[in-house]
């Protein structure tokens, strides 16, 4: 049961609850309950929060979640506050929970000043952010602070440098890549990001990212191309993506590479055509999904859809 009542002039607030008569993680019955509100004031300051608990007939304690937020949004000047908490038997057996027993923190600002018109520069962005994440033992499970400076061209071209200092606390192996895990303990490191991205309107835009800095007990490099599109035609379009990745670690060094490209092709504005392809050296495999889409009558579509995944490394392939 859900209800929700707006209030003043854009704001809202409501209730929930659910309930499993039978449920088999719990061997009975579960309810679940909250309320939640989202507050919206003068034209750049929101706040949203919300409180949920669960009931289960075999765990007791630490059955709650709650969540406050607050932002300040103006084009010039930017701030964020939030923390979530998620209680280890917080259990609604009607929904999804990702992760327990933590609590979450996450604060920011920006600075964004905005050139005069006629220079080269529309914008210039600065903003810091800080993020940790702890446990039940209140021990720091992973932290990041980071600071991104950002010029934006009237071109829409932007350069952006992002640095970054984190903190990792692995209770297990990590594996990243074949053969090369991250053995248990507690990590700190810094890295660099410089970027490059172009506007949306080019017929070639992208962002292009190069990674350095340390990782875990080592070294990595990234390069990355996302966000890419080349329209070769005003129907056809096609969408790569690459990740090149190269790291010197105590377990072993790895290269590995992610390889991914979309392609659209519009037949007429109601039937489309679109093909996803991509090859991960990390696992050797080769996966394809090929999708025909006819929007024959208004509010009715027809889907073919083709999915596809090979392993390289089985003998025969060619």
């Amino acid at each position: 049961v859900r209800g929700r009542r707006d209030i003043l002039r854009r704001s809202n607030s409501g209730g929930l609850f659910t309930n499993r008569s039978n449920s088999p993680t719990v061997d009975g019955a579960n309810q679940s309950y909250g309320i939640d509100g989202a507050f919206s004031f003068f034209q750049n300051v929101s706040a949203n929060a919300y409180y949920a608990r669960s009931e289960s007939p075999n765990r007791s304690g630490d059955e709650d979640s709650y969540q406050a937020r607050f932002e300040y949004g103006a084009d010039r000047y930017g701030f964020r506050a939030d923390y979530l908490d998620v209680g280890t038997n917080f259990y609604p057996e009607v929904g999804f929970v990702q992760r327990r027993g933590f609590g979450r923190g996450f604060m920011s600002g920006r600075f964004s000043p905005r050139m005069p018109r006629g220079r080269r520069v529309r914008r210039y962005l600065f903003e810091a952010a800080g993020e940790y994440v702890v446990n039940r033992s209140r021990q720091i499970e992973s932290s990041s602070n980071s600071a991104r400076f950002l010029t934006e061209y009237n071109s829409s071209d932007q350069i952006i440098l992002d640095v970054s200092n984190d903190q990792e606390l692995l209770v297990r192996p990590f594996t990243v890549a074949r053969g090369v895990s991250i053995q248990p303990g507690d990590y700190r490191f810094s890295s660099m990001t410089a970027s490059y991205a172009f506007g949306q309107q080019r017929r070639a835009s992208g962002t292009v990212a190069l990674r350095l800095g340390q990782f875990y007990d080592g070294l990595l490099s990234s390069l990355t191309v996302s966000s890419a599109r080349v329209a070769l035609t005003k129907q056809f379009s096609v969408e790569p993506s690459v990740t090149l990745n190269r790291g010197t670690l105590t377990a072993g060094d790895f290269t590995t590479a992610l390889l991914r490209a979309r392609v659209d092709y519009a037949f007429t504005p109601l039937r489309f055509l679109s093909a996803l392809v991509q090859y991960s050296s990390n696992d050797r495999t080769f996966s394809s999904n090929v999708r025909f889409r006819w929007e024959y009558r208004p509010g009715s579509e027809v889907f073919i859809v083709y999915t596809d995944e090979r392993d390289t490394t089985v003998r025969g392939y060619p």
